[in-house]
């Protein structure tokens, strides 16, 4: 099945580069419309309803996290931004956004972040993932967290989130099929009461989880 795109970004240039990437990939990915501010964006996806779309941040008329606030129950959004520690990059998670990456990824990094936020997957650039825990951590996370409720291997689970990981990284890690991987986060996140990998992240940095997967896995 072929994977419709939406690119929004203020800057033709970007535009054009990321749909060349995406059209000419060898992965079945289409562009089928490039937006040039965050109202537009809103637009196209309900007109052309991708299966995702590619988000700036700042954008004129209706910025990217306005636009996504308002789009991402329909579709699944990636956030492109040149920030690595940003209040606009938060904004956009608490938005909505399934993934997070900076505008500096390589060709095929993107072509794989938009395939696994088609399938619902959360893709997080290893350096937003540590800029956004040690910036929003008492902000994002609710103030208590049973980590009794979890399973050993949520735990472990939950360790390897606050890496970064992605359901599939995780699955070839301990072994398991990448839909047990899944079902393993949604339960983590239901059982803590959480609302995204992120801030599954920053529990996982706070528990001192990441730190006792580094010891156990050197």
């Amino acid at each position: 099945m072929t994977i419709r795109v939406v690119v929004a970004d203020d800057q033709a240039a970007v535009r054009t580069g990321l749909a060349l990437i995406l059209d000419n990939s060898k992965a079945d990915i289409e562009v089928v419309g490039q937006a040039s501010d965050g109202l537009q964006a809103v637009e196209m996806t309900l007109e052309l309803d991708p299966d995702v779309v590619l988000m700036d941040v700042r954008m004129p008329r209706l910025d990217g996290i306005s636009a996504t606030r308002q789009i991402a129950a329909r579709t699944n959004v990636l956030v492109l931004t040149t920030f690595d520690v940003d209040e606009y990059v938060f904004g956009a998670f608490r938005a909505g956004a399934v993934g997070f990456l900076l505008k500096d990824v390589d060709a095929e990094r993107l072509v794989e972040a938009v395939q696994l936020v088609e399938r619902g997957d959360g893709v997080v650039a290893p350096e937003v993932t540590r800029k956004l825990i040690s910036a929003f951590a008492h902000r994002s996370v609710p103030d208590e967290v049973e980590m009794d409720a979890l399973t050993p291997r949520e735990q472990e689970v939950l360790g390897y989130l606050g890496h970064g990981f992605t359901n599939a990284e995780i699955a070839s890690r301990l072994a398991i099929a990448d839909n047990t991987a899944k079902t393993h986060v949604s339960r983590i996140l239901t059982k803590l009461g959480l609302r995204s990998r992120v801030q599954a992240a920053v529990v996982a940095q706070e528990a001192g989880l990441t730190a006792r997967l580094a010891e156990e896995t050197s």
